[in-house]
């Protein structure tokens, strides 16, 4: 059995905190974001990026729109040296782009930070150390006023190194391990880098709190960084940052909260990527703002590239739920979604709604790259009429009556449900061809010459085959199909009645074809369904009679 009684808390609630935030509906704009994806998503890989690799995706998010890169640790390895070295020597860095490096609060470490950051414009130098009573406790070994210096010593070095290199360098300082600090704690901390730094409001500096491990509901880590914010010293001139990880799957959630709880900035991957269970997903964290009509002030209208890219560099895989991103997001099989889904986009159309409310999509998919046919609506022997008709129609434009799609949706489930598979929509239309156009067994449709009479009825000869065997068949009726009924009916000895007819044509211009679909009821109450298709529109829907006559038990 599991031992629950093992585990307790590991937070601590801040003394006091303005719950305010709590009546904000939303995010109303976009915070600043620093993607870590090249280094704290990096160190996470199994086979870590190749340089090569590494600079490809470092301009894929320069394309996205991220204005802050996380481009390493320049000091803890060789491959991170060059890296950034490589940016700078190859001019990569666009002036409105800000690269960030991480280091330890440790002077070699720092120092040789600063060597490689030599000739770069615009630079965020992010020091750390843990502040956790766990970490103290544990690792260290140290009093909370050993800790805290630890931190002075390391501001003041970076402000001492970055005057010395006639720098014009942004800090950024992280207790590491924020969520297991005591909030009191970790203010005093923080405020006493802010005294070295004195940021100012051309030089803002930045404090990030990350969720180095997800210890609590996310209300609960909003409340810790409502807390901070509304007591950290100069807080006009800091930017109020985040880096959530995913421990508890809600790195998302504490994103969102902490944003409404007073944070300015979000450090976060593509997709989450990152140790253990990763980091916040920014790519979900800016769609839900632009579902809400949010500027997210990131452009992820080329999701199919960007997964393409992301999965080849990093060996990972986008699971296909991811939300946004996942191949099967938008795809809906059962067959009540499909039937909604068909209904809203038909109701679009007609209406012009500049708004999106189409029923199970929370955006519309073409704003991430994707396409209504193939990532909508997907066939399977769950799904109904409503999709089988939508696909058969968007991608072949073929619009049966509203009784047809109920019978052809159960054909194409029984086909579905026989092969244990996904029918692509080429294989729908096959099903459809092979099944109820011009069916022609064991009667076929030769020719027809059916000439208008003084009265108004058409009268003349229809020459049909049965079994192989040609027939030639006197008739008349109100019209060329009737008459064509009736010769069916006369010489075959088939009765049927409640006959329903509709056509369309599949094409425009002289040699255009025409789509007819007819719908008869034999002798036991059962309607039976057929098509034709033909350059003539009389044709194609004596066709279709004799389609749906074939296709009688």
């Amino acid at each position: 059995m599991m031992n629950v009684n093992k585990y307790t808390k590991g937070y601590f609630m801040p003394p006091t905190v303005d719950m305010s935030w709590t009546q904000k509906e939303y995010v109303d704009k976009a915070p600043t974001w620093c993607s870590v994806d090249l280094r704290d998503g990096n160190q996470s890989l199994i086979i870590p990026m190749s340089l090569e690799e590494k600079i490809e995706f470092y301009k894929r998010l320069v394309e996205i729109g991220f204005k802050e890169i996380e481009v390493g640790f320049p000091a803890a390895s060789e491959t991170e040296f060059e890296f950034l070295r490589t940016l700078v020597e190859q001019d990569l860095i666009p002036d409105d782009v800000t690269v960030q490096v991480l280091t330890q609060a440790r002077e070699h470490i720092i120092k040789r930070t600063f060597e490689a950051l030599k000739g770069v414009k615009n630079a965020i130098v992010h020091v750390y150390n843990s502040t956790s009573v766990a970490q103290r406790q544990q690792v260290f070994r140290k009093s909370k006023e050993e800790i805290k210096q630890i931190a002075i010593d390391g501001a003041k070095l970076l402000k001492d190194l970055t005057e010395q290199a006639g720098a014009n360098y942004r800090f950024e300082y992280s207790p590491e391990s924020f969520t297991g600090t005591e909030p009191e704690f970790a203010l005093e901390v923080c405020n006493a880098v802010l005294d070295v730094w004195q940021p100012t409001s051309d030089r803002k500096a930045i404090i990030n709190l990350p969720a180095t491990v997800q210890m609590s509901m996310p209300h609960v880590y909003a409340s810790q960084i409502a807390y901070i914010s509304q007591n950290l010293k100069y807080r006009e001139n800091v930017v109020l940052s985040l880096h959530p990880h995913n421990d508890r799957g809600t790195g998302v959630a504490d994103s969102e909260m902490g944003l409404l709880a007073g944070a300015d900035r979000i450090e976060g991957t593509l997709f989450g990527n990152g140790e253990r269970t990763g980091n916040a997903d920014i790519i979900t964290i800016a769609m839900n703002m632009f579902a809400l009509g949010v500027d997210p002030k990131l452009d992820f209208s080329n999701m199919p590239e960007i997964i393409e890219m992301y999965e080849r560099v990093t060996r990972m895989h986008v699971y296909e739920r991811q939300p946004y991103a996942g191949k099967l997001v938008f795809a809906a099989f059962s067959g009540s979604h499909q039937d909604a889904i068909a209904k809203g986009m038909k109701w679009r159309e007609e209406n012009d709604e500049p708004h999106w409310t189409v029923p199970y999509l929370l955006i519309d998919p073409q704003d991430v790259g994707r396409q209504y046919d193939a990532d909508v609506i997907r066939i399977n022997s769950q799904s109904g009429k409503g999709g089988v008709a939508y696909v058969m129609e968007q991608k072949y434009g073929l619009n049966m009556p509203k009784k047809m799609r109920e019978d052809f949706g159960y054909c194409v489930k029984g086909v579905s449900d026989h092969k244990h598979k996904e029918l692509m929509p080429e294989e729908i239309y096959q099903i459809f061809q092979d099944n109820y156009v011009n069916v022609e067994e064991p009667y076929k449709l030769i020719d027809f010459v059916l000439n208008k009479q003084a009265d108004g009825t058409f009268k003349g000869n229809v020459h049909l085959m049965e079994h192989g065997y040609e027939v030639v068949v006197e008739t008349q009726g109100n019209g060329r199909f009737d008459a064509a009924s009736n010769a069916i009916q006369k010489e075959f000895g088939i009765k049927y009645d409640n006959l329903i007819y509709s056509e369309h044509a599949m094409e425009i211009g002289a040699t255009s074809r025409a789509m007819a679909y007819v719908g008869i009821t034999a002798e036991n109450g059962k309607t039976y369904w057929g098509a034709g298709m033909d350059t003539d529109i009389i044709t194609a829907s004596i066709k279709a009679l004799i389609s749906a006559v074939n296709r009688m038990d």
